[in-house]
């Protein structure tokens, strides 16, 4: 069972984030529900903060190494000020929250990312990361058995495949 949905839908939100950066609030409000949130409405004020959220988040999945990235965690989690308390809301059982239900929709959003992005990086810190394809701006979280994943997509890591296949060739 797992109980804690910071480490794997709130660090998949921080994901979409830094992947949508023109996205409008409908697009937005798809993948955060797709991922987990309980949001049922963004504005488009909202989805402006979310995009600049998502922008302070692209470091984190694309700097080298643990330590670096734990230290611009750090950053988020104070800028966020989030504290941690247990909810009970939409009829589902206690849980841990790091932004009060009432709190405002961009504050939610940076707290729940921040927060996911932490326990992701204590829990398994390489399994964030960015295409190793030159010129894909995807980043990713690494839910793959091995935890070796180097691409966004079958789609990248067969393009890289084939141009490396063709320069032995040649």
């Amino acid at each position: 069972m797992h109980f804690n949905p910071y480490g794997g839908p709130a660090a998949q939100v921080a994901a979409g984030l830094v992947n949508m950066p023109d996205a409008d609030a409908a697009g937005l409000l798809r993948m955060m529900r797709a991922a987990g949130m309980s949001l049922t409405r963004l504005t488009d004020a909202d989805a402006r903060a979310a995009r600049a959220w998502g922008r302070r988040l692209r470091p984190v999945f694309t700097e080298p190494g643990p330590d670096r990235r734990v230290d611009l965690v750090n950053e988020l989690l104070a800028e966020t000020a989030c504290r941690p308390f247990v909810s009970r809301h939409d009829g589902l059982p206690a849980h841990l929250h790091y932004a009060a239900e009432d709190d405002p929709l961009p504050r939610r959003i940076r707290a729940f990312t921040a927060g996911g992005l932490a326990h992701l990086l204590c829990e398994d810190p390489d399994r964030l990361g960015a295409c190793a394809r030159d010129g894909c701006e995807i980043v990713f979280v690494d839910t793959s058995r091995n935890g070796r994943r180097r691409f966004c997509s079958t789609r990248c890591a067969t393009r890289v495949h084939v141009a490396e296949h063709r320069a032995r060739a040649s």
